[in-house]
C-alpha cells in the first residue's frame, strides 16, 4: 500500500512530496495543474510584510527552515530556482521612513530591517526618500522549480497528469483507494481548485486573482526587488516581473484588460524608460478570510487531509506547513489552532 496520495502538483503539492521523500514515505502525485497558481506567482519571499510593517508569527522560524529544504532539493537535482535578492521598499514620504523606523523599535524586526535608509540611486526609478531594505529576502523560479520536481516524479512513476475524479475515491477506516489503488492516506493540496472538492468545500478558502507583467526594460537595471504600490522584480537578463493585482470578485485566470490597465499605470509612475510588455499572466491565490493556512484532517475522514491556503506566502510557508501536517498525520503531533483547518467547519 501506497503511504499518501497527493492531489495537487503545485507549492504545497510539491513540498509535500518531497517532505515524504525525507521521511521514507511513498507517494504518488495527482494533478492536472488546473489551478496552480504557482506557474504564475512571483514567487517572492520575504519576512515582513511592508504594507503594514507588521511580521506574521513565525516568520524567521519559516524562513530558517525554508533555506535548507529548497537548498537540498537544487542540489539534489542540479538545479537553481532560488535567488537571494534583497527587497527595497521605496518610501514615498517622511511619515513612511518614521514607520520603518518605528517598525525597527521591535525586537522581532531586528534580524530582517536594515537600521540605515539606503539611498542607491537609480537612474530609471527616482526614489527622493531613499528605501528601505529587508535582509533575508529573495525569489523562487516556481516555473523551474515545478518542471524540474515534475520530471523527477514522472522518472520515479509518482506523478499522474490528469484530472482527480472525487467520484473515484473510496474512503475507509484503513485508508483511502482510488482507481484500484490503495494509499494510506489522501492529501489535497489543489490551491483555488479546492471550492469543488467534497470534503472541503465549505471551508472559507476565497481565492484572490493575481495579474502580473513580464517586461524587458534594457535601462532599468535594477539589481533588487522593489516594493512600492507594486513590486519590480528583476529575473536577468533586462526581464523583470511586475504585479501584483488584487482582485476579489473575478475567479478565472484570465488576463484582464483592467488588470493590465492598473499594472502600468503603476509602473509608469515608478520608472521612467522605455519598457516592453513580453507576457500577461493571471492566476488565483488561495487565500483564506483570516490570512492564515488551512492545514489539518478531516474531522470525520481520518485518512482524509488537507493542505492549504498558503496565500501570497507559498514558498515561505510551503516546506514548514507541509511538515506541520506530515508530522500530525504520522506521529499524532498537535496543530496549532491558527492554522489548524478544525477553526472552521467542514
Amino acid at each position: 500500500m501506497i503511504d499518501f496520495l497527493i492531489v495537487g502538483n503545485g507549492l504545497a503539492g510539491i513540498n509535500f512530496a518531497e517532505t515524504c521523500f525525507l521521511n521514507n514515505k511513498s507517494h504518488v502525485i495527482i494533478s492536472d495543474a488546473s489551478h496552480n497558481s504557482t506557474l504564475v506567482a512571483a514567487g517572492i519571499y520575504n519576512p515582513v510584510i511592508l504594507k503594514r510593517f507588521s511580521l506574521p508569527a513565525d516568520a524567521a522560524e519559516h524562513i530558517a527552515y525554508m533555506a535548507p529544504f529548497y537548498k537540498n532539493i537544487e542540489q539534489r537535482l542540479s538545479v537553481k530556482f532560488m535567488y537571494d535578492v534583497p527587497v527595497y521598499r521605496k518610501f514615498a514620504s517622511v511619515e513612511e521612513q518614521n514607520n520603518w523606523f518605528e517598525a525597527m523599535d521591535k525586537p522581532s524586526f531586528t534580524p530582517f530591517l536594515n537600521p540605515e535608509i539606503s539611498h542607491k540611486n537609480y537612474p530609471h526609478l527616482p526614489a527622493s526618500y531613499g528605501f528601505g531594505s529587508v535582509n533575508g529576502t529573495g525569489y523562487m523560479d516556481t516555473n523551474a522549480f515545478v518542471q524540474v520536481y515534475s520530471s523527477k516524479l514522472k522518472k520515479d512513476g509518482s506523478l499522474l497528469e490528469e484530472t482527480f475524479d472525487y467520484d473515484a475515491l473510496e474512503v475507509t477506516n484503513d485508508g483511502v483507494r482510488y482507481k484500484n489503488i490503495s494509499y494510506k492516506h489522501i492529501v489535497f493540496a489543489e490551491g483555488y481548485g479546492v471550492n469543488s472538492n467534497p470534503y472541503f468545500k465549505e471551508l472559507p478558502l476565497d481565492g484572490t486573482k493575481g495579474e502580473l507583467l513580464l517586461i524587458k526594460a534594457p535601462d532599468l537595471k535594477l539589481d533588487a526587488i522593489v516594493n512600492a504600490s507594486i513590486f519590480i522584480l528583476p529575473m536577468g537578463n533586462d526581464y523583470y516581473k511586475v504585479g501584483a493585482t488584487y482582485e476579489w470578485n473575478d475567479k478565472t485566470q484570465t488576463p484582464t484588460d483592467a488588470g493590465k490597465s492598473e499594472l502600468v499605470e503603476k509602473l509608469e509612475q515608478l520608472i521612467t524608460c522605455d519598457y516592453k510588455i513580453i507576457e500577461h499572466l493571471a492566476g488565483v491565490r488561495p487565500t483564506v478570510k483570516d490570512r492564515k493556512p488551512l492545514i489539518g484532517t478531516h474531522p470525520n475522514y481520518a485518512r482524509v487531509h488537507l493542505l492549504n491556503g498558503l496565500g501570497t506566502r507559498g514558498v515561505m510557508l510551503g516546506p514548514s506547513m507541509a511538515l506541520t501536517l506530515f508530522n500530525s498525520v504520522v506521529h499524532g503531533a498537535t496543530i496549532p489552532k491558527t492554522i489548524n483547518l478544525n477553526r472552521f467547519k467542514v
